[in-house]
């Protein structure tokens, strides 16, 4: 491989005018596609084989009045103190209200109180029902003014109106600003590390072109493939961090070559070969674990995952043909001021050792207090994932002040915890003889359970041969006895059947989290053993080790359950809350901790291969165990730390977004990245090599005659270029660390 990338760097780096030309048009094209195709879709959330999905689909089918496809708001009205809604200055309010939330444009109907029966049993609360004939994506500016306006109307004579639903939630602006701030400190590490603005520019310029061409082509395809503008944005955030560490690597090992004596064109293809092969490897590892998520079988997951997978993938092309390319337009300018001016050479002579270096011999004279320190470290900030809650945002979560917050409570004071979380239970009487007997079946049975507030009569279709009937729980919708209320009428379906022959299916928002959290669940030990089992090839391929791989999984789960635990700290117990704009603290959302798996692992892997390969290529160009993590930290720590930085800089950016999923995966991701780079890359990684010595480079015999050799350290392509040193023997003696 190194040898193909070797000449693939240097063909791009003489053609360079084409290759950048080819990329442009690349660019261009997308972004004309994406601006003629139609707009995306909506978020849509389904969960295939689930209860909730199979019953969501029958109201559509048969009960199509019943369908949660229209937005929905509900308007709660309270009398002032001492007031009650069915007094005649309330009834006259209330009719007011219900007659300016029906004139609004895009309402479909509206359910007055008194005849909905949505009055509290103290007569000083009522809600009125609104129901739109578009969903919430496709409500109109004026159809959410004219409901803002109709409250705020009935907000006279002491009354208090709040209103919650999807319909009152404002479309929120994603991207820009998050991006900025990435892009931003991006350039600042990027100089910094170079000290030279033209080799900081090309890192930029490719992640820009490379993220550009993915997020049009999301665009272009966003109403083929049905990907929303929650895909792009991740697609932004993964690819627009790891577009910047690939070309970063790629520059710098240029910048070294340059240093040795090398001419430009025999430098970006020696770059091309070396830190190019580790870029491919580190990419692939991104494209596992994100594609992987398709095995969760929830198809905003993996869209999500397939979109940023593809725009990683366009991330390594660039890397290794525009960057190359660019560095033709550049030559020597890609070095600093002092290191152009300094003999070819000698650039990379130093009196001073690196702190790369320094901190290599300091971790390989105490291994075991350095790994023990890291270990206990991480292992106390991951205390607080055993206690995470996991669910999905409803306005119960929302902060405080807003309008949908003020009605959620509302409702419960006055209907009750569960008013909130309804059940919706779907009865498909095609089989029974009787279908209003088996509903009446159903409602006994489920009354008869002792758990439910309210159950409400059922109410068939046209065909009268389906019914629905709502059930009210007695507690929160994320409380544990709704959810024992929720397997507990599921279990009665069986014997229902049996009884009626009509077939019962219970579903409703608080159904759906339950069923999505179960279906997390059973996909999480599938999802990992596919993607830490693939990626673990990977590794033996690139490192032609078994334990070195082994290690990279390890302590990849370390810092992931270290940055879930801090996700724990902040967004559920509330820890720093201001500081990052957490409104209100709540459970983590459910798809938080697989979605943080797939791609902490994929960033985690790109550490590890950029980092051990040179590593790896140093022990077997003759160097020791203990001198190949000193040359390792020596050539790529400063590198990896810059990349590091600038990835979290990215992810961090996007902890300011309104958007609660997109700030909670920005936070859990950015501090994923500073505990996975600093803490276990930098730290439990050259222990760990220091201890095992030359064991670590160990595999058997009979599995390296299987494995292909795809030489990523370039020791063919060293031999062809007649400057590699002779190969170690077999049989070094094993080294021992200093404690």
């Amino acid at each position: 491989m190194a040898t193909f990338l070797y000449r693939l760097g240097r063909r791009a780096f003489r053609r360079r005018g084409l290759v950048a030309l080819l990329w442009v048009a690349i660019l261009v094209g997308a972004g004309v596609a994406a601006s003629t195709a139609p707009a995306p879709p909506e978020d849509s959330f389904s969960m295939p084989g689930t209860e909730s999905q199979k019953a969501f689909d029958l109201l559509d089918e048969r009960f199509p009045a019943a369908s949660a496809e229209g937005a929905t708001a509900r308007v709660v009205i309270r009398a002032p103190d001492g007031g009650r809604i069915s007094d005649p200055a309330g009834k006259a309010k209330v009719e007011e209200l219900v007659t300016a939330l029906g004139d609004g444009p895009q309402v479909s109907s509206v359910a007055d109180p008194f005849k909905a029966d949505a009055v509290s049993e103290d007569g000083t609360t009522a809600y009125a029902s609104v129901t739109y004939k578009v969903n919430a994506m496709e409500l109109t500016d004026q159809a959410r003014d004219s409901l803002t306006a109709a409250t705020e109307d009935a907000r006279s004579d002491g009354f208090t109106v709040e209103t919650g639903g999807d319909a009152v939630m404002a479309e929120q602006e994603m991207g820009g600003t998050a991006e900025l701030i990435g892009i931003g400190v991006a350039a600042i590490v990027l100089l910094l590390t170079f000290g030279s603005l033209v080799a900081a520019g090309m890192p930029l310029l490719s992640a820009i072109i490379g993220v550009g061409i993915g997020i049009s082509a999301i665009g272009a395809l966003g109403s083929t493939l049905e990907l929303s503008a929650t895909t792009s944005t991740l697609a932004m955030m993964i690819g627009l961090a790891v577009a910047i560490d690939y070309a970063l690597f790629i520059v710098s090992r240029y910048r070294a070559e340059i240093a040795e004596g090398r001419t430009p064109e025999d430098a970006a293809g020696r770059a091309t070969g070396t830190a190019g092969s580790a870029v491919v490897f580190a990419g692939l590892t991104v494209i596992v674990a994100l594609a992987g998520l398709a095995v969760v079988n929830i198809p905003i997951l993996t869209k999500m995952g397939l979109a940023a997978a593809a725009t990683v993938g366009i991330a390594v092309l660039i890397a290794l043909t525009l960057t190359p390319a660019l560095l033709g337009f550049a030559g020597k300018k890609a070095l600093s001021r002092k290191d152009r001016k300094a003999p070819a050479g000698q650039r990379a002579a130093s009196a001073k050792p690196k702190l790369g270096t320094r901190w290599a011999q300091f971790v390989l004279r105490r291994p075991v207090t350095v790994l023990l320190t890291a270990v206990l470290g991480l292992g106390a900030v991951a205390v607080p994932a055993a206690s995470m809650e996991l669910g999905l945002p409803d306005e119960g979560s929302s902060a405080p002040e807003t309008t949908q917050r003020k009605a959620y409570d509302m409702l419960s004071e006055s209907f009750g915890a569960g008013f909130n979380g309804p059940l919706m239970v779907t009865i498909d009487t095609r089989g029974a003889d009787d279908a209003k007997a088996a509903a009446d079946t159903v409602g006994k049975e489920i009354t008869g359970l002792g758990e439910a507030a309210a159950v409400t009569p059922a109410n068939f279709n046209e065909a009268g041969d389906t019914a629905l009937l709502t059930v009210v729980p007695k507690t929160g919708p994320s409380e544990a006895d709704t959810e024992s209320l929720v397997k507990d009428i599921r279990s009665l379906s069986g014997d229902i059947e049996a009884e009626t022959g009509a077939t019962m299916l219970v579903t409703g928002a608080t159904a759906m989290t339950i069923d999505f959290s179960q279906t997390l669940d059973d996909a999480l030990i599938p999802y990992l053993a596919l993607v830490v089992g693939l990626a673990f090839l990977l590794l033996m391929l690139v490192f032609r080790s078994i334990l070195v791989p082994l290690k990279a999984a390890l302590g990849f789960l370390l810092s992931v359950a270290a940055a879930l635990g801090a996700v724990v700290a902040v967004f559920q117990w509330g820890w720093l809350a201001d500081l990052f704009g957490v409104a209100q603290p709540g459970p983590i959302m459910s798809m938080m901790p697989i979605f943080m798996i797939g791609v902490v692992f994929g960033l985690a892997m790109d550490y590890e291969v950029f980092l051990v390969t040179r590593m790896r290529e140093a022990y077997v160009h003759g160097s020791s165990a203990a001198e190949s993590v000193t040359t390792g930290f020596t050539h790529g720590g400063r590198v990896v730390a810059a990349a590091a930085i600038i990835m979290i800089s990215v992810f961090s950016g996007f902890i300011m977004e309104d958007d609660n999923m997109i700030k909670m995966m920005g936070f859990g991701l950015a501090i994923a990245v500073l505990f996975d780079a600093f803490v276990v890359r930098m730290a439990i990684v050259p222990a760990v090599l220091a201890l095992l010595g030359t064991k670590a480079w160990w595999l058997p015999k009979w599995l390296d005659r299987l494995l292909p050799n795809v030489d990523v350290e370039g020791e063919k392509l060293h031999k062809e270029l007649g400057d590699t040193t002779a190969p170690p023997e077999p049989a070094r003696e094993p080294e021992t660390a200093g404690v």
